[in-house]
């Protein structure tokens, strides 16, 4: 996708600058500088944006923009080595973390024929045939709610965030759409 520089540029920061300056926030935990280093993401964004280049991912573009923004700004504020390296460190299981905090309360927003034998087994590790024996199924019934339980929730994940994930699949950074009441009571209760 090729980005026309004004008009369109602006509507994709009102899309996503909140998940950006949330991003940068988590890294820089300073309110002031993530709108300083907001500002320049966008800078950077126009200033890209007309390179001709082709842009499969816009989100993910932008968020790389983002996290090269950071670490361009640690060091130089000479904190590159050691901030830099605690970012890396700790950013994927911070994202981890984050993706953990809402997937109990979308697995609750499964089906409870659903929800019960997931929240068994995938949250508190019971084994699917413990399971069944609570659940008087058979193993093949859990093993299939189990299964059906799992798509369900990669669908709920994909309708209420936008999940970023590295070229291994693992997750990058969570950002949840508005329109996600359940998760965004959840955020709330967590801030």
């Amino acid at each position: 996708m090729n980005i026309k520089k004004y008009k369109e540029v602006s509507s994709l920061w009102v899309t996503y600058k909140s998940g950006l300056k949330y991003y940068i926030l988590k890294k820089t935990k300073d309110e002031n500088l993530a709108d300083e280093l907001s500002h320049e993401v966008l800078m950077k964004i126009y200033k890209s944006c007309c390179s001709g280049n082709e842009i499969k991912n816009i989100r993910s573009w932008m968020f790389q923009i983002a996290h090269n923004t950071v670490i361009d700004h640690l060091k130089k504020e000479g904190k590159f080595v050691d901030k830099v390296t605690e970012i890396l460190e700790t950013n994927e299981n911070n994202t981890y973390k984050d993706v953990e905090e809402f997937v109990e309360p979308l697995i609750k927003l499964l089906p409870q024929k659903y929800a019960t034998p997931l929240l068994l087994s995938d949250i508190e590790g019971i084994s699917q045939i413990e399971v069944s024996k609570k659940m008087n199924l058979s193993l093949t019934a859990t093993k299939s709610r189990i299964q059906r339980a799992r798509k369900l929730l990669k669908e709920k994940i994909i309708e209420c965030s936008n999940l970023e994930t590295n070229t291994k699949g693992n997750p990058i950074s969570i950002e949840i759409k508005a329109n996600c009441e359940p998760l965004q009571k959840q955020s709330r209760k967590n801030s």
